[in-house]
């Protein structure tokens, strides 16, 4: 019997074995076993996936049969291609060997380039390289964005609430305090992910270029600890739930603060407030499509280290290999004008001078944007963190280039020291809710954009394109079996140990 057991046993271990299922790999540096971040890896010559921050990447179980080819590329780096057992027989682990080129020694040629040629070059050859398509184009898209709350202060004092007793208010005031500290002590956070077929198509009209773009979602989750807040609408949500006890929802008001009032009526009736919010569909839509020109270096006004490049300092630091095996410029830049705040480096095609990366962070003492009236209106705000990766690929027409990747990080400073009065509108005005607010926290944000698959389609194509609306898988922790059937960005460990807590 035990024989028998023992031998169904064997067999179904040996039929789990060869079901495929998704795995995850690590790219790093065959000399200092570095991991590689953001390296472009091809699978089955279809699949696009890249490594992420720190390495890592995985390939979608239908595509990890033993036989599937895989194609590993970095710019600097000799390109390398193996089959998913290689990968295995590696323990999972890709070595990458540096270029044969040595980034300070070679030239493309006797004269060494200089950077500023290189970069007026550049700029001539942006609209080129980087204007919209207007052949209608279909794209497997996955996109993530991680955001966080890092509060250290979040006071909200009801000070006075008509109707109600001392002994109540203190009530209140107790529920709130524990609301915040609770917020304080698990800073709360929120992972968003979507796949989708993304399409896009840009038309003339009336000699006009105008763009259009349709959204097909596959698979949304959110991982989201929904005991906590995790933003600052979460937060201002459950705090007007906590304050709603004491407005009178049949009533209008309007709001002060400090020395200035509002002038707009407010109300908490549902039939208030007529103007239909946008879907789902139609935000995340709007977030791409923000998100992709924000990212473009022809038309994105904060990458001006390209498309200005009168306002920086370049240096050339010499040249590196392509996918191709074509030479690309690595040019390092600093700010020159006061209007230029970013450091880093481009990675330039020698052969048409298309910018194919861009690593850039937000120079020493340099902020994107603040607003300081701390002391005489009680706010501050500062953006004080701003770094982004941006990968460019040439379209499969043959003409232009696309956004294949990209990854921005923000971070922003925000401090409210403001007292807020809620005054009913009746026959003589009266104060009915007086609060004093309090905020000082820090905001974060992450987001992560990579095209899988990039195709051709047609107007009729797009045109038969139906968005339907749709809503997140919200999650509670991180299941690596979600996305098993999919191309994705393999998570960073913060996601993957993220779990909700069951204490808020």
């Amino acid at each position: 019997m035990q024989k028998k057991l023992f031998t169904i046993l064997s067999i179904m271990l040996s039929i789990q074995a060869g079901i495929a299922q998704n795995i995850t790999g690590k790219i790093v540096d065959a000399k200092t076993n570095e991991s590689i971040p953001y390296a472009n890896i091809t699978i089955n010559h279809s699949e696009n996936v890249v490594s992420n921050a720190e390495g890592y990447f995985t390939i979608s179980e239908s595509n990890s049969s033993d036989s599937s080819t895989i194609d590993f590329s970095y710019l600097g780096y000799q390109n390398r291609k193996m089959t998913v057992k290689e990968l295995k027989d590696n323990q999972l682990i890709v070595s990458l060997e540096a270029g044969i080129v040595e980034l300070e020694n070679v030239n493309v040629s006797n004269i060494k380039p200089d950077a500023v040629s290189i970069m007026a070059e550049v700029k001539k050859h942006l609209n080129q390289h980087y204007k919209s398509e207007l052949q209608p184009t279909k794209n497997k898209v996955f996109f993530r964005e991680t955001q966080s709350l890092k509060p250290s202060i979040l006071n909200f004092d009801i000070e006075k609430s008509t109707g109600f007793t001392k002994e109540a208010l203190k009530s209140v005031n107790s529920q709130m305090r524990s609301f915040t500290a609770k917020i304080i002590s698990h800073p709360p956070v929120i992972f968003s992910d979507m796949l989708s077929n993304y399409y896009t198509v840009t038309k003339k009209k009336e000699d006009k270029l105008v763009f259009s773009s349709k959204l097909d979602v596959i698979k949304a989750t959110r991982l989201k600890d929904e005991s906590n807040s995790s933003s600052l609408d979460d937060l201002e949500e459950k705090s007007k739930n906590l304050f709603l006890q004491h407005l009178d929802t049949t009533k209008y008001y309007r709001v002060k603060s400090g020395w200035f009032g509002s002038h707009d009526t407010i109300s908490l009736r549902k039939d208030f407030h007529k103007k239909k919010r946008p879907s789902q569909v139609t935000n995340s839509k709007s977030d791409l499509n923000s998100f992709i020109s924000q990212n473009n270096f022809l038309y994105s006004d904060k990458l001006n280290f390209v498309n200005k490049p009168e306002m920086y300092d370049y240096t050339y630091e010499g040249v590196v290999y392509s996918k191709d095996h074509e030479f690309v410029y690595v040019l390092s830049f600093r700010p020159r004008k006061s209007k230029a705040i970013y450091t880093g480096k481009l990675y330039i095609s020698e052969s048409d001078y298309a910018v194919l990366r861009a690593d850039y962070t937000l120079a020493e003492g340099e902020k994107v944007s603040g607003f300081n009236m701390k002391f005489l209106l009680g706010i501050k705000s500062s953006e004080n963190f701003s770094k982004g990766t941006i990968i460019y690929k040439p379209n499969p027409s043959g003409n232009g280039y696309y956004l294949q990747y990209a990854t921005l990080e923000t971070g922003m400073y925000i401090y409210i020291n403001r007292p807020i009065k809620f005054i009913e509108l009746a026959d003589t005005e009266r104060d009915v809710l007086a609060i004093n607010l309090k905020i000082e926290t820090n905001m974060n944000s992450k987001k992560e954009y990579l095209n899988i698959l990039k195709s051709e389609t047609t107007d009729a194509g797009i045109e038969a394109v139906k968005e339907e609306e749709f809503k997140y898988l919200q999650l509670r922790r991180y299941d690596p079996k979600i996305w098993k059937d999919y191309g994705a960005i393999e998570p960073l460990e913060e996601m993957k140990q993220f779990q909700a807590s069951d204490q808020l």
